[in-house]
């Protein structure tokens, strides 16, 4: 009964989310409701609520790490452009062509999310191309291509992704056999959808209407600027070599980051006048950040952690693999679950369920797992924190992506399905 409930619950509000332009709802109003709701009938028909309240609070720790790290990561993106700290990077950006733009902004997404992480890389790509694109159908396709690109990027690298960073510390993957033997499927997996793009836009002629905007600089501003994007850069790339010297997870990283420049930027600016230090604030970059996004996440989160607390996810995991005889078979399922459950539960299921006397560290399946959950969540806009970030920035819509991108991304996940398959 508890399960049937808690997929209603989910599906009902997976779709008030799908068609929220119709509805006239917001998604993180729908989103929250509904987390808490899953959670409420948890306890409801819980025999033992004590032991479930300190699930809860597990759970949250968890989700709280994750939100945290986008408050701080969006933060400081905010802080960046609120000293025209991207000036310089746009201003090279204009100067490209705007049929060579996408190729740049693919492959830049790409690389970005496997030194940083896709979640960061998202924030930081789509903040650019909000600087030197105008709104319309146009950024909507760069940030569609922006969430392939960065999930791409993520699977194959340790750091690129949460959930790969979950096998790697669990020890079902090393770092040079994951890169070795991910980088390719993730290349094309980026490239199919790319090319395909670009000739659709080529062969209606939709380059010819872009129209990059010309970005005006305040010269006397301009090293200011400078410095402030190299710091928040060097923040933003030290999260990942924080974790590997002090052991501590990535949120911890983004605040002390965050904490450094906001320290920074108050000696720096100590000297303007009262009204224009405000505009280079951590306090003005915290009211430009999108909260609804983040409270968006928190209610997904939430609802997820109901479903796996249930035994929902599990059960499913468990289904598939009694369901179907080839692993194979089940990992490529996996890739289009991720889309619409959150891919973290899902590959700690798997971890749970599979040991290594099954399949041993670096085997098969674990490369292809990491490849699964890290890029299928780009064929639903909410199948991955990358596209619930694009969705939030650039509200996109869940209906928009699923007609313009989603497509895209199934054949980039299957091609680079197959080219694993074949070259291994």
């Amino acid at each position: 009964m508890l399960s049937t409930l808690l997929i209603v619950v989910f599906i009902i509000s997976y779709s008030l989310i799908a068609f929220e332009h119709k509805v006239n709802i917001n998604k993180a109003a729908v989103a929250l409701f509904s987390g808490v709701l899953c959670w409420i009938f948890v306890m409801i028909y819980s025999n033992d609520p004590h032991i479930l309240t300190e699930e809860l609070m597990h759970h949250f720790s968890e989700i709280a790490a994750i939100l945290f790290f986008l408050l701080g990561a969006m933060t400081i993106v905010e802080l960046i452009d609120a000293h025209n700290g991207f000036d310089i990077i746009t201003q090279q950006l204009i100067k490209v062509k705007p049929i060579t733009l996408i190729w740049l902004v693919a492959a830049v997404a790409f690389i970005l999310s496997a030194v940083l992480d896709n979640l960061t890389s998202t924030i930081l790509i789509i903040s650019l191309l909000r600087k030197i694109l105008p709104e319309g159908k146009l950024r909507l396709l760069f940030a569609g291509l922006v969430v392939i690109a960065a999930n791409a990027g993520g699977a194959f690298s340790p750091i690129g992704d949460v959930t790969t960073t979950m096998l790697w510390i669990g020890g079902q993957v090393s770092t040079t056999k994951l890169i070795t033997s991910l980088i390719v499927p993730s290349i094309i997996n980026l490239l199919v959808p790319l090319v395909v793009l670009f000739f659709i836009m080529k062969k209606q002629k939709l380059f010819q209407s872009i129209t990059i905007t010309k970005i005006q600089t305040d010269n006397s501003n301009n090293k200011g600027g400078i410095f402030i994007l190299i710091l928040g850069l060097l923040s933003l790339i030290a999260v990942p070599i924080f974790k590997v010297i002090f052991h501590l997870p990535p949120f911890m990283g983004i605040l002390f980051g965050l904490g450094l420049m906001w320290c920074i930027t108050e000696i720096k600016d100590g000297r303007r006048v009262s009204v224009d230090k405000k505009n280079y604030s951590v306090a003005f970059a915290l009211r430009n950040i999108d909260t609804p996004s983040i409270l968006f996440f928190l209610g997904i989160l939430l609802s997820i952690s109901a479903l796996q607390t249930s035994g929902v996810l599990h059960s499913l995991a468990a289904g598939l693999n009694s369901a179907f005889s080839s692993e194979n078979t089940i990992l490529v399922l996996t890739g289009f679950m991720s889309a619409i459950i959150d891919n973290v539960p899902l590959v700690a299921a798997y971890q749970g369920m599979y040991t290594f006397t099954e399949f041993a560290a670096d085997s098969s399946f674990w490369h292809l797992l990491a490849y699964s959950s890290g890029t299928g969540g780009s064929m639903l806009i909410i199948g991955s924190a990358a596209g619930v970030v694009a969705m939030g920035i650039e509200n996109i819509s869940f209906t928009w992506y699923l007609k313009n991108i989603s497509w895209l991304a199934v054949l980039g996940y299957l091609s680079g399905f197959g080219v694993y398959l074949i070259t291994t």
